[in-house]
C-alpha cells in the first residue's frame, strides 16, 4: 500500500479486511476523523457532511504547531457501496479545490480501495498530499482490520 505521486495527482491502490459497505462508510461518516490523521502534522477531530451529490462536507482539526485547520468540499457522485467522488479544500487556502475519488471493488478478500487525488497545481503540494494519505490509509486498514 503506497501512495505514488506525479505532478498533479496522488494514486493508490489498498487491499482492505472489509466489506464495501464497511470501507464506504467509513470514507464517508465521522469515523473519518479515526483513520484522517498523520501524527505531528494534522489530527482530524470533526467531520460532517451531507452524503448526495451537491451535499457539503466539512472537516476541522488541529495541525501542526497546533493550528486549527478546516477543509471542506462538494460531493459530486455518491454511489454507495462503489464510488464516492468529492471537491476537497483548505479553507483559507488559494487556488482551486482538488477532486478526490473513492473506487471500491468487492474481493474475495474484502475490499479494493483505488484512490485519487487530483488537481494538485505544485508537485510539492502533491507530494506531501501522497505522503499523508498514505499515512491515513495505513490506519484505515489497520481500524477496519480489528
Amino acid at each position: 500500500m503506497s501512495a505514488v505521486a506525479n505532478a498533479n495527482e496522488v494514486i493508490s491502490t489498498i487491499e482492505i479486511d472489509a466489506s464495501p459497505e464497511r470501507v464506504f462508510r467509513a470514507l464517508a461518516s465521522k469515523e473519518v476523523c479515526d483513520w484522517w490523521v498523520r501524527p505531528g502534522i494534522f489530527d482530524t477531530r470533526e467531520w460532517t457532511g451531507d452524503l448526495r451529490p451537491g451535499g457539503r462536507w466539512r472537516a476541522t482539526g488541529i495541525g501542526k504547531g497546533g493550528n486549527p485547520y478546516a477543509l471542506e468540499g462538494d460531493f459530486l457522485e455518491v454511489d454507495a457501496p462503489r464510488k464516492l467522488v468529492h471537491t476537497w479544500h483548505l479553507v483559507g487556502a488559494p487556488g482551486a479545490p482538488t477532486t478526490v475519488s473513492y473506487l471500491l471493488e468487492e474481493t474475495d478478500d474484502g475490499t479494493r480501495l483505488t484512490f485519487r487525488h487530483s488537481g494538485f497545481v505544485s508537485p510539492e503540494a502533491c507530494t506531501n498530499t501522497g505522503i499523508a494519505w498514505e499515512t491515513s490509509f495505513q490506519r484505515l486498514v489497520e481500524i477496519l482490520a480489528a
